[in-house]
């Protein structure tokens, strides 16, 4: 009898686990869906015509496959110029940003750094209070900053977020591992450099792709800044000015001849999303097995 209860009890968890293990793959495949369908719409659209995107509110493949938008946007020059300007701005303020973020983040992981509690309230007031914009521009104007790269490279350089879960890693390590580097006669530097940031690695390149994605989408600090330098226009900029051009013209017939083809103002739009989008996905692949680990290995203890 009482086999027969422990056999039925053992049976019905295992209904109840494979329902629960249903409902979350098809919870989650539902949602999976919800968030691509969107983007392959924008896909589809960028190269479909402007008939078809009026005439069909979804799709997936176009009737007529169309090469306006992408001719139009890379007909400028300026386009290949401004996707320079982003993958320098990219680069160099993603690498300092992680300068400034990791070494502040491990010198306020030591508990024995004189005036750590005080740094450690500025960086945590910073979270949640600034300055403004106007503060901002003002600062970065006296600085002599204007219309120089250094104006979208300096203001952000460090996150507080993240310079603070960064310093929780740091803050979990084993102390032994930089004790014995020290008895190698390694200095503080040496031991962040040889032993704390390979062992660092999934957090690093975590916060790097994050720190990456933002200079990438970034825009408005390069049309506050360097609003006078079109020549130093990130990408997302000049194909902001793109949209606007496209739009005036669709607008208004009389702004553009008929040595000049009318621009597809709908299908620019999803051109315009997918050039910006898909450089910044391709990186994605190659941080993939940090990502998970990176994100959480850092909050798991403060």
């Amino acid at each position: 009898m009482e086999a027969t209860r422990r056999n039925n009890l053992r049976i019905q968890q295992s209904f109840l686990s494979r329902a629960f293990d249903t409902f979350n793959i098809a919870f989650i495949g539902l949602c999976s869906i919800a968030t691509i369908l969107p983007f392959l719409y924008v896909v589809a659209a960028s190269f479909a015509t402007e008939r078809e995107i009026v005439e069909r509110p979804m799709f997936i493949i176009p009737r007529d496959i169309s090469l306006a938008a992408y001719k139009y946007i890379f007909s400028s020059n300026m386009l290949i110029k401004a996707f320079g300007n982003s993958v320098f701005i990219t680069v160099a303020g993603t690498v300092i940003n992680m300068m400034f973020t990791v070494t502040l983040a491990y010198a306020l992981s030591k508990k024995a750094l004189a005036g750590r509690n005080i740094m450690l309230n500025l960086v945590i007031f910073s979270m949640f209070f600034s300055g403004g914009m106007i503060p901002s521009y003002i600062v970065v104007r006296s600085l002599g900053l204007i219309d120089t790269y250094w104006s979208v490279l300096l203001p952000g350089a460090i996150s507080a977020y993240n310079m603070m879960i960064i310093k929780n890693f740091f803050q979990n390590l084993p102390d032994g591992l930089e004790e014995s580097a020290k008895l190698d006669g390694c200095t503080d530097i040496g031991a962040l450099l040889h032993v704390v940031i390979p062992l660092s690695m999934p957090v690093i390149a975590t916060f790097s792709l994050f720190y990456a994605v933002g200079h990438w989408n970034s825009y408005f600090q390069a049309m506050l800044y360097m609003s006078k330098s079109p020549n130093k226009w990130p990408l997302q900029v000049t194909l902001r000015q793109l949209i606007l051009l496209s739009s005036a013209m669709a607008a208004d017939p009389g702004s553009y001849t008929s040595d000049y083809m009318k621009p597809p103002d709908q299908s620019v739009k999803m051109a315009v999303i997918v050039v910006s989008t898909v450089p910044i996905l391709c990186v994605y692949p190659f941080l993939q097995k940090y990502f998970a680990k990176g994100v959480m290995i850092g909050a798991l203890k403060g």
